[in-house]
């Protein structure tokens, strides 16, 4: 009877479980007020002994419903569709109990406050538009049964109390499906994130190292091995990428953290401090700083001298960020940037300020023989109106 597949039979039976116990805590307590009812109402009717019959399949039905729908989640449609029918046979079993002059003017005999559980039933179930519609139909078969058909709300509640319960009770177990949803994927992503940062961890740990000092040898011996170190040193920046892009986690609209994408160059040459919490950047402009940065180290790697190391800082100034890259090595004259240029050598103007002059930031150079290199860049988290443009 479930429009549901069994993994979603059992999502949502997790999602709703706390409602379904409330309200058979519900139904044992409007039984108790029905039970009272029938020892109040008794002496007017005039079929007793078969009211106390009535008031006992009430009893017995309500002990079943309850345990059925608190613990069997595969039943739940078969005893809704049930809780129905046999509320309405109880509501019209009162005019073979009593008289027009008493059912006319009073309750029905199960009470309407424990008719009121078939309409939570079915709101839990199927949510507000099916609480609504056993609302509605319980509300009439009430005023069939008493022969009062009263739009006179004022005078008999009966309907819109019932339809409201029915529209409350659905509004909640929805918004209980929904939260239960989010709470399970939010759960699915952090395992993702962690089970990501652990892969990339080992891979830095390992290949990452192994890449870069076959790099470097290859380099240093020279000769037939210099190809092997150029591969070695492609695949090794190939592999940083795909490592940073995997670790940066989406947010809302596109966003990406900075943060995992800069932490994804770090090695025993590079340290790489960034801010606890997430630095939220468009996507394409956060992976535009990364590869400026991975520029800066690259000529780090190949200008600063053997055995330099660098240091990338990272900082969140509200609608900025500042991403700085310095190193211990051996520095350059403040004009070598301007004679590489006029040689023709357009790595640094291209790949560093020309990228940060796209992205409408500003990058501060600082160097001075045997001073090493410091690199500040300023780029906003969002593109400006006129970069949009």
């Amino acid at each position: 009877m479930s429009l549901l597949g069994p993994q979603e039979d059992q999502k949502d039976s997790r999602a709703t479980e706390p409602l379904w116990r409330a309200a058979q805590v519900f139904r044992l307590a409007t039984l108790v007020y029905a039970v009272s009812y029938q020892v109040a109402s008794v002496a007017n009717y005039t079929r007793p002994t078969l009211s106390w019959a009535m008031v006992a399949l009430m009893a017995v039905w309500s002990g079943l419903a309850a345990v059925g729908l608190s613990r069997n989640a595969a039943a739940r449609p078969w005893l809704v569709a049930a809780d129905q029918v046999v509320v309405v046979a109880l509501m019209a079993s009162t005019r073979l109990v009593s008289d027009q002059d008493w059912y006319s003017t009073h309750q029905t005999l199960p009470t309407t406050l424990w008719a009121t559980n078939a309409v939570i039933s079915a709101a839990i179930l199927g949510g507000p538009w099916l609480g609504v519609a056993s609302g509605a139909a319980i509300s009439v078969v009430s005023a069939l049964v008493r022969g009062q058909i009263d739009l006179d709300l004022w005078r008999d509640a009966t309907a819109p109390v019932l339809i409201s319960v029915g529209l409350a009770l659905g509004l909640a177990a929805n918004t209980a499906r929904r939260s239960h949803a989010q709470l399970e994927r939010a759960a699915r992503l952090t395992a993702a994130a962690e089970a990501r940062e652990r892969l990339g961890r080992e891979v830095h740990d390992g290949v990452l190292q192994v890449l870069a000092y076959v790099r470097r040898r290859g380099t240093e011996i020279g000769g037939p091995t210099l190809e092997l170190a150029t591969l070695a040193g492609e695949q090794e920046v190939a592999l940083r990428e795909l490592i940073s892009e995997q670790a940066a986690p989406v947010h809302g609209g596109g966003d990406v953290d900075l943060g995992p994408l800069l932490r994804g160059e770090a090695s025993t040459t590079v340290s790489v401090s960034a801010p606890a919490v997430p630095v939220l950047m468009a996507r394409e402009r956060a992976a535009e700083v990364a590869a400026v940065v991975r520029t800066a180290l690259s000529n780090v790697e190949l200008h600063a001298g053997g055995g330099a190391k660098a240091y990338v800082l990272l900082e969140d100034i509200g609608e900025e960020v500042i991403v700085s890259v310095r190193d211990d090595g051996a520095g350059f004259a403040p004009g070598r940037l301007a004679e590489a240029e006029a040689e023709g050598r357009m790595g640094v103007s291209r790949s560093i300020l020309g990228r940060v002059a796209d992205l409408g930031g500003t990058a501060t150079l600082e160097t001075a023989p045997g001073e090493g290199v410091e690199w500040e860049i300023r780029v906003r988290k969002l593109a400006s109106r006129r970069e949009r443009a």
